[in-house]
């Protein structure tokens, strides 16, 4: 039996860590969390200063036992799980479940999978650090609370099977709110007037620097004109999460869990090193950046390629596309800025005040430029620019064609996984190592699906000017197409505006990131983590006891008119299975209503009172079947 027992989290880093380390040392995995709160009843001992209630999860009892055999006959164990809060709990909870003690067990720590990583943590070991388990206890806990207490008014007050987090809802919040201000945007059209003009043997592309609000007011224009004429991946946040920690596991990148922007010495040499050598010294321009975000882990690293002179690795497409966005990022990051000469060139038009304007630039010098561009999730298609020719004061342009097509004004987009992440990140909401389980958790629970959908097609006018004659056509495109979009579901909008009704406090944005930043607090030693629980619990559990008593149950009704067939209301609304309608009222004991269940694609904000009375006309007897 080994003198050193290693325990990491999982067993591709065990593998790895133990070729480093050599004889005499064993390396096992945890498989993660052992222990967690008892599933049975709260968990907590609210009465005795939020005890928790801990018990090793039933498929972790054998990995248990090994581990126990294990350390009993080693010299020393080393605590080497992940060094973040949820790493530092794991080590904890293996010092309680394994009867560790204090002189035979040593914390150890390292941000990347390297020989070298790995000797100097053997050699610079130190004690589990009760300030951050106590932060993680407080999430842990706190998270139970909202769950355990808020669940069963949801079950009361909406309908069965339902549950509340703190981080969940609130994220399911951003999306019901931005699905409302979609369906509440009234879109209109404008005309835009490009312009193709030619220098030379040149084409310069312009603007006109007015839209015009009608299709009369665009065509006059085009009249006074023809009297002169001669972006990324596509990975879900899940999947980003899998594929970087099998790159940090097997030794390709730093430790992932991380919202860091420092960059270690070592990485910043090796930066150093790898663009002198390719691109030569005048790409290099050496920065250390600090992050603007709330709540962010300083004292960690940035992701990063452990070993930046690797441009590119071995690995399925996935793993090699993630790996070298990160190296870009890393090595962008410290190169010269790009030089760009920017140009703006006013072309006027006789017989019409306004003018066209052509925007463009040139590279002088291409700095980051030359590995790696930025992509951008919105799109605008105003904001184009090119390159533009060389061109004279008072030069005479040949107008090659003039264009007014009519635009339509865009709703704010839905967010993806990724944009909403980043809104979680800007409001403080939530810390990287939460943000793939909240998304995950929301779709499980139905308040929200992830889907494309095909938009509807459009029709827009164009009025072109091309060689002295004025054309007149009417085109077809498709609007409104999603890729990979989140929408609320009706019993997520019903749950919503429940809880935002009887629990604001909860569904509030700043006391969420306020109640982040008193983990930041706990794991930093400046507050006590029962003083926090008790202070959240006590107005939050008075909040539930009267909210249960006396609130009204939340359906989302909606009466939408009065069957003319049998005179009775018709209504749409959250059943025990999901959105239905209904056929007359619920109390009415001796002419019961009618249910029809409302089909996938159809709200209760938005279906119509013909669209619901459809529903009533299926099933229906179509014939006799004489067999």
């Amino acid at each position: 039996m080994s003198k050193n027992l290693v325990i990491v989290e999982s067993p591709a880093k065990a593998k790895t860590i133990e070729g480093f380390l050599g004889e005499g040392f064993t390396v096992k995995s945890s498989f993660g969390h052992v222990r967690d709160l008892a599933k049975k009843g709260l968990g907590v001992d609210i009465e005795n200063k939020f005890t928790p209630n801990y018990e090793i999860s039933p498929d972790k009892a054998k990995v248990v036992a090994e581990l126990k055999k294990l350390a009993k006959g080693a010299d020393m164990v080393w605590l080497a799980t992940d060094e973040d809060r949820e790493g530092e709990a794991i080590s904890w909870h293996l010092f309680e479940s394994l009867d560790l003690t204090e002189a035979k067990t040593k914390r150890i720590v390292f941000h990347e999978i390297t020989k070298p990583a790995i000797k100097n943590a053997i050699a610079n070991p130190r004690t589990i650090d009760k300030h951050l388990v106590d932060a993680q206890q407080a999430r842990r806990i706190l998270d139970r609370l909202v769950g355990f207490e808020l669940s069963p008014v949801l079950w009361k007050k909406v309908r069965p099977s339902l549950s509340a987090g703190r981080v969940q809802s609130v994220a399911v919040r951003l999306i019901v709110e931005r699905e409302r201000e979609i369906m509440n945007f009234k879109s209109t059209s404008s005309y835009k007037v490009v312009a193709n003009f030619i220098s030379g043997n040149a084409n310069i592309k312009a603007e006109l620097n007015k839209k015009f609000t009608s299709h009369e007011e665009a065509k006059d224009f085009l009249k006074k004109c023809e009297a002169e004429a001669s972006r990324k991946l596509g990975f879900s946040v899940a999947q980003t999460m899998v594929v970087a920690q099998r790159l940090y596991e097997s030794g390709k990148i730093t430790y992932m869990r991380t919202d860091s922007v420092n960059l270690s010495e070592t990485a910043i040499n090796q930066a150093k090193a790898a663009i002198t050598g390719n691109y030569g010294e005048k790409y290099l321009n050496i920065r250390q950046y600090k992050t603007k975000s709330k709540g962010a882990q300083e004292a960690h690293e940035a992701i990063r390629p452990t070993y930046i002179e690797n441009q590119t690795i071995e690995g399925d497409s996935a793993d090699k596309r993630l790996y070298d966005l990160i190296w870009k990022r890393t090595i962008s990051s410290q190169m010269s800025d790009a030089e760009l000469e920017k140009t703006t060139a006013v072309i006027s038009v006789s017989g019409a005040s306004e003018k066209f304007v052509a925007q463009g630039e040139v590279l002088k010098f291409d700095g980051f430029l030359k590995i790696y561009l930025e992509g951008t999730d919105e799109e605008d298609e105003d904001k184009q620019e090119g390159m533009l020719p060389p061109m004279k004061v008072g030069e005479k342009l040949k107008v090659n064609e003039i264009s007014a097509t009519q635009r339509f004004t865009h709703h704010p987009a839905r967010y993806t996984e990724a944009s909403l992440v980043k809104k979680l990140e800007e409001l403080g909401i939530g810390r990287p190592s939460t943000y793939a389980p909240t998304i995950s958790t929301i779709q499980k629970r139905e308040y929200v699906v992830k889907e494309d959908r095909e938009g509807a097609e459009r029709n827009y006018g164009v009025i072109i000017l091309k060689d002295n004659k004025i054309l007149e056509e009417t085109r077809t495109e498709r609007t409104g197409a999603e890729k990979s979009k989140m929408f609320p579901t009706d019993i997520g909008m019903v749950v919503n505006d429940f809880l935002l009704k009887e629990f604001p406090q909860i569904m509030d944005f700043n006391f969420t990131a306020k109640v982040e930043e008193e983990f930041d607090e706990i794991a930093e030693g400046k507050i006590n983590w029962t003083k926090m629980l008790s202070d959240f619990y006590k107005p939050f559990h008075k909040n539930v006891e009267q909210t249960s008593e006396h609130s009204e149950r939340a359906s989302g009704e909606r009466l939408l008119g009065v069957d003319p067939v049998t005179g009775k209301n018709l209504y749409v609304r959250i059943g025990r299975f999901g959105p239905m309608a209904q056929l007359g009222e619920g109390n009415d004991e001796n002419n019961k209503p009618k249910f029809a269940s409302l089909r996938k694609d159809q709200r209760l904000d938005t279906i119509t009172f013909e669209e619901a009375l459809e529903l009533y006309k299926l099933p229906r007897v179509v014939g006799e079947y004489d067999c």
